[in-house]
């Protein structure tokens, strides 16, 4: 019944979605407030105020974001008035749903459904991203993944998680969340992995992406709802890694499981370096070349 009622907030935020002119989503506050339980609007405005001061902070124009508008509402029998409100962009609405409630078992659905699609519409919409080959993104994500796990331990260790077992403990309650029960070592057995190979090393970028996701929300969660025992930053790290499955079931994306294991990274990394480091060479080369020309 619980995953019922999920998908049904994940089904609703893509429900009142609209398109404008130029075909970029967003959302009406007014519509999203019903959504994300607020009776009343004027209980919702503190929230957007809220969000609009992180939209400041985070150095973005908070009227890209969050326009003025009205929308009109339907009363009974039919009648229809205006009121006024915002047509929210995905950002600002990313940013509502972490200053909301975090009590309400939507907002926590939301937090995950918008920060995902947040982050696939900046790599959408990053050319340097889009232009890098599928071995240059593998290489990208990991390093990311690299760096906000270094966080993730730090805020592990904030919520509880003090030992080496402790955090191995932790890290497979996030795997058995996106992976459908399965933690790190049923993961690499499920993929035919050796007990040597890493499996961050052997995914892809898509596979990467969904544990970036995992990561980066779960220590946004610990520190947001300032967890402070270990059997609660275990379940929300199995919390987080649950709900970034099921929203990427919603988006028809395979589950994590079935994407097929490729070359170890580590491999991959070498090369590059030995790829850029020519490159740099021969731009050495052809600098010292051509000052040779101008003596």
């Amino acid at each position: 019944m619980q995953s019922i009622i999920e998908k049904t907030h994940y089904q609703t935020f893509e429900d009142i979605k609209q398109i404008d002119a130029e075909g970029n989503d967003f959302w009406h506050a007014r519509a999203l407030s019903k959504i994300l339980d607020y009776a009343e609007f004027r209980n919702f405005m503190p929230v957007i105020e809220k969000a609009k001061k992180a939209c400041e902070g985070s150095g973005y124009g908070v009227i890209d974001h969050f326009v003025e508008t009205h929308e009109e509402i339907q009363h009974g029998k039919g009648a229809k008035q205006r009121y006024d409100s915002y047509a929210l962009s995905r950002y600002a609405c990313y940013l509502i749903v972490q200053n909301a409630d975090s009590s309400k078992p939507v907002i926590a659905n939301g937090q995950t459904y918008f920060a995902i699609q947040t982050r696939r519409q900046e790599l959408n919409n990053d050319d340097t991203f889009n232009q890098l080959k599928e071995d240059e993104k593998r290489v990208f994500l990991r390093n990311e993944l690299r760096e906000h796990n270094k966080q993730l331990v730090e805020a592990a260790y904030n919520a509880g998680v003090e030992t080496n077992l402790d955090f191995a403990i932790f890290q497979n309650h996030g795997y058995k969340g996106l992976y459908g029960g399965l933690d790190a070592k049923g993961i690499q057995q499920y993929k035919g992995l050796k007990k040597s190979q890493k499996i961050l090393d052997h995914m892809g970028s898509t596979e990467l992406a969904a544990n970036l996701f995992r990561a980066t929300q779960t220590e946004e969660k610990l520190k947001r709802d300032e967890v402070r025992d270990k059997g609660q930053a275990n379940q929300t790290h199995y919390a987080v890694g649950k709900k970034v499955r099921e929203t990427i079931q919603e988006l028809g994306g395979a589950m994590p499981e079935e994407l097929q294991p490729v070359a170890d990274i580590q491999q991959l990394e070498r090369k590059l370096n030995s790829e850029h480091k020519e490159l740099a060479e021969q731009v050495l080369l052809a600098k010292n070349l051509k000052g040779g020309n101008n003596e």
